[in-house]
């Protein structure tokens, strides 16, 4: 139960950053580097990430993002799996 609170907590760090990088944007402030939105993915952070892309519509024209999102969704779909299939 704790893997799976930890993982909830790191995809919604995950969509905080994704949403606080688009507000910057908008603002022309300075922004949270790519290098940083895409480890926090590729960490367990996918599903945040990906909500936080279709909300705000941030990043979802790159497709190394897409593909960091998507293969983070699947790890993570598995990990929720074998915390739950027992």
């Amino acid at each position: 139960m704790i893997l799976a609170s930890l993982l909830v907590a790191w995809n919604i760090v995950t969509f905080s950053l994704y949403a606080i990088d688009k507000r910057r944007a908008i603002k022309g402030k300075w922004r949270i580097s790519e290098k940083t939105l895409l480890v926090s993915t590729a960490l367990c952070g996918g599903i945040g990430a990906v909500i936080a892309a279709h909300i705000y519509h941030h990043k979802t024209r790159k497709l190394y993002f897409q593909i960091i999102w998507w293969f983070s969704v699947i790890i993570e779909a598995i990990i929720i799996y074998l915390l739950f299939k027992n």
